[in-house]
């Protein structure tokens, strides 16, 4: 979901106009447009601000992504990589 689809959801779940809402937040309906239609790219303080207005709260929440590798084998590799390295670097030492 785009941030311009999120605003525009939650303006319509209030029964808000873009001019209402833009009225609340002392800016302009074409500025709330180009936010819903993604021609702008809000930041997250602006969206959070607009959201607020509304009476609800925007929560950001990191997710772990699934790029379909085995988390395991990647873990036992990194480890197995990282002692080997140790003890390379440990045979290398001069006497």
């Amino acid at each position: 979901m785009t941030a311009g689809e999120l605003l525009r959801d939650v303006r319509r779940r209030h029964g808000l106009t873009q001019k209402q809402l833009a009225a609340r937040a002392r800016t302009s309906q074409a500025a709330i447009s180009r936010i819903e239609r993604d021609q702008v790219s809000p930041s997250v303080d602006t969206l959070t601000t607009l959201v607020d207005l509304m009476g609800e709260r925007l929560d950001l929440v990191p997710e772990p992504i699934d790029y379909g590798h085995d988390r395991t084998l990647l873990a036992q590799t990194a480890a197995r990589r990282s002692s080997e390295s140790t003890t390379t670097s440990a045979s290398r030492t001069p006497c």
